[in-house]
Order: structure tokens, then sequence, then C-alpha cells
């Protein structure tokens, strides 16, 4: 089945904008923002987490997961996957966001700042994305494969 990102993209944007939730454009679909052109998987965008209730009874027969507490070999955090139109969105909480900083071998805190963004035009609309540099920080801390492709592509 063919995913409508676009579509998928404006629906949750406009979910999120009609209840007043804070968000931020982040992961690859930011990166591609920046300039990758790797293929997309998902849409990725940052709440606080305290605004999970909030949204949960607008998309809730979209949810394929969550939202719960998710970690894996990259990230602990609040996570919520939903699926619109064939198109996965993860809903991440953006306060309490761990990642693994694979040089280290630790866990380390990631807080984002919501307000500290840039403004991006997406579909025709003016959307807050995650800066660049701090998308590139976090992308070199976990360093994925589809992490470092990006980091070459945006730097």
């Amino acid at each position: 089945m063919v995913k409508n990102t676009e579509n998928a993209f404006k629906w949750i944007v406009g979910l999120l904008r009609k209840n007043n939730i804070p968000f931020q454009i982040s992961g690859g679909f930011a990166a591609r923002l920046y300039g990758s052109t790797r293929p997309l998987f998902d849409i990725d965008i940052d709440i606080p987490d305290s605004s999970f209730d909030k949204l949960l009874p607008f998309v809730q027969n979209h949810v394929v997961y969550g939202p719960k507490r998710s970690r894996d070999e990259c990230w602990d955090l609040l996570l919520m996957t939903l699926k619109y139109e064939n198109q996965e969105i993860d809903i991440s909480g953006s306060e309490t966001i761990q990642l693994f900083n694979r040089e280290a071998k630790k866990w380390e805190p990631c807080y984002e700042d919501l307000n500290d963004i840039e403004v991006k035009e997406v579909y025709g609309e003016k959307v807050p994305v995650i800066k660049k540099e701090y998308l590139i920080s976090y992308k070199n801390v976990i360093r994925r494969p589809t992490d470092l492709e990006d980091i070459e592509m945006i730097s």
C-alpha cells in the first residue's frame, strides 16, 4: 500500500496546532528538510511528555504503539507510534529523552527545547523544526548507519 506522507503530515500538524500542543519536527524528516536525500521511513515529532494525554483522544484510532516508555539500543523515551494513510508517525516526549552514547557506552540525557527551533516550510505550512546543529549532535551520539548518512549529507 502507498503511504501518503503529505496527508499524514498535515493531519498530525493540524491536530497539534488545534490543541495548542508545542512540537518540533525531528529525526529523518528534519534531516530531509536540511538536505538529506535518503528515503523517509517515518515522521518524527517531539512534544512535551505531559501533552500525550491531551493528544491521545484525537489519535487513538491510529495508534499502533504506546504511548509508553520505550527503550532500544539507541533511545530511551516516551513514545507513541501512529499510522495515518500508511505513513508511520513517531511522537516522542521531548523532556525525558535519553540517548545511548556508543563511544562512552552510557545513557545521556537529551533534553530538547521546543522553543529553540528553526521554522521551515513543509507542504505549504510553516512548522517548527529541530535546529540543524542539535539534529547533527544527537545523530552523532547514536551513530546508526542512517544517522551517519544524514550527517554526511547535511553537514
